[in-house]
């Protein structure tokens, strides 16, 4: 029979394995490519997910976040609180993640190691922990991780969708449906443009 923390090693596993899917060769382009000005670039949607897994999994486990423990925060050096995670932020500073894949995807791996780490010795037990009572009913152990690993698998397939619409954006330059403003301001969408 599968533990529950075997099931949880595989999904965020999955989204590992996504996440360097959609960010392995990517130029630097490719990762700050957004549809319009207020969607959310491929590159800051894998920060704030690898971010909101380090954060959360820390927490519950009583360590550091690898951003602070192994200076990704100074390697990345971004404009923001040393903590940030990305929740609730403007178009403006997803548009200022702007760093190379190779350090991205070495962020990823650390936070995946560390979760798997976490979660590997863990028996079915321990997943009704409750780890946050500010919230009614208080939340388990079991219910924080699923959270997280289902908020890095919304993430991970929005950024997945960014790609396939950089990889294609020739062709909607192409069609005429392709502009600075965005990707569906074209005639008889959402706004009317001067012929």
């Amino acid at each position: 029979m599968t533990s529950t923390s075997e099931l949880l090693v595989d999904g965020f596993g999955r989204v590992h394995e996504t996440v360097h899917t959609v960010v392995q060769g990517r130029s630097l382009d490719a990762l700050l490519f957004r549809p319009d000005e207020s969607a959310n670039p491929i590159g800051w949607l894998i920060w704030h997910l690898t971010r909101v897994q380090d954060d959360h999994v820390a927490e519950v486990a009583g360590t550091e976040q690898r951003w602070t423990a192994e200076g990704w925060d100074a390697r990345f050096a971004l404009p923001f609180e040393r903590l940030e995670t990305g929740y609730g932020q403007d178009p403006r500073d997803a548009g200022a993640v702007a760093v190379e894949p190779a350090l991205l995807l070495g962020y990823h791996d650390a936070v995946h190691a560390a979760t798997v780490g976490y979660l590997r010795p863990l028996v079915d037990a321990d997943f009704d922990r409750v780890v946050d009572t500010r919230w009614d009913p208080p939340v388990t152990l079991g219910v924080r991780l699923m959270s997280v690993l289902a908020d890095d698998l919304q993430h991970v397939g929005q950024a997945a969708y960014v790609l396939g619409l950089f990889e294609r954006r020739g062709l909607f330059e192409q069609r005429g449906l392709f502009e600075q403003r965005g990707l569906f301001e074209q005639r008889g969408l959402f706004e009317q443009r001067d012929p």
